[in-house]
């Protein structure tokens, strides 16, 4: 998959692309049917959405809400076929342009796209004027076709971010996944931590999720893909999301603890996917009831890992 970030100076081979258009934060089901309408043979198939999401841009105090970071989108995009990523900075003078300039100078001209997908709740273009209904009119001025989707259903109503930031915040992962079609994940670097977990027994890998709406803190079972580097693959393991309350006060942070691996994965990229809530943070009398609990921790997640 190629991502660009601009929609300016692109060569033969990046225009003419049939591409979904939107944020796709969590790439939900919803996004997914959207991407699927897009697929025309013999066309690239691509996404055009928006980095930061425009929420940051406009609401930057707000509470951190995203699914997914860039990366971890990215690597979803790429799982679905995309062939291109039409990754557009997101900015004020992005977000004053009215509609129909968007429409021609970015989609038309800069991308050069001959058919765009949208949600039937798509709005763009300053003050949000643009709908997915005067993006089709737009579109037969600009020389490219529009599909409009309708919005993707369960039997509990719409399938939103919203929704599956709701199941997630309860610890219902695999609610979650049924809304999403796929296993939620945390993708990232590992990052240096305090390496506790090395000397209890437990070496773990730790990830910033920082600008993530958090999942329910606490305990899960996991699978874990090593996206580079010579310990490249996929592994099972437990991973601890929360503020550590054995060890005073701290910023949330995930650690992943890799079952049967031994290795520096500092450095590298990992893609985590929450499996099955096993319990809520907690303080312990003293290290070894602490190991006692991990002991406990890992021998559930294994046998959850093992039945799936």
């Amino acid at each position: 998959m190629q991502i660009l970030t601009t929609w300016t100076g692109l060569d033969a081979a990046q225009r003419g692309a049939s591409a979904a258009m939107g944020n796709f934060d969590g790439v939900h089901r919803g996004h997914q049917a959207v991407i699927d309408a897009a697929r025309r043979p013999g066309v690239p198939l691509g996404v055009v959405t928006f980095e930061p999401h425009p929420r940051e841009v406009f609401a930057p105090d707000a509470p951190p809400f995203r699914l997914m970071n860039a990366e971890a989108r990215r690597n979803r995009l790429e799982k679905l076929g995309v062939d291109l990523l039409f990754e557009l900075p997101f900015t004020r003078d992005l977000a004053a342009l009215p509609a129909q300039t968007f429409a021609r100078d970015v989609l038309a001209q800069g991308l050069g796209l001959s058919h765009v997908v949208v949600g039937a709740d798509f709005q763009f273009g300053k003050g949000r004027a643009g709908t997915a209904e005067t993006l089709r009119d737009f579109g037969r001025d600009f020389g490219f076709d529009v599909t409009i989707l309708p919005i993707v259903g369960s039997e509990d109503g719409a399938i939103s971010s919203t929704a599956i930031r709701q199941a997630l915040s309860l610890g219902r992962v695999r609610d979650a996944a049924e809304m999403l079609g796929h296993r939620h994940r945390i993708d990232g670097a590992v990052l240096h931590g305090e390496k506790r977990g090395r000397e209890l027994g437990y070496p773990t890998a730790n990830m910033a999720v920082a600008g993530l709406h958090l999942p329910k803190l606490g305990v899960y079972a996991v699978k874990v893909d090593v996206l580079g580097g010579p310990f490249a693959g996929c592994y099972e393991g437990v991973a601890s999301l929360g503020v550590r309350p054995m060890f005073g006060v701290n910023a949330p942070n995930f650690e992943v603890h890799l079952f049967d691996f031994s290795g520096d994965l500092y450095g590298q990229h990992l893609s985590v996917a929450l499996v099955e809530y096993l319990r809520p943070e907690a303080r312990f009398d003293g290290l070894q009831a602490l190991i006692d609990q991990m002991d406990e921790d890992s021998r559930q997640a294994r046998a959850i890992l093992a039945r799936i």
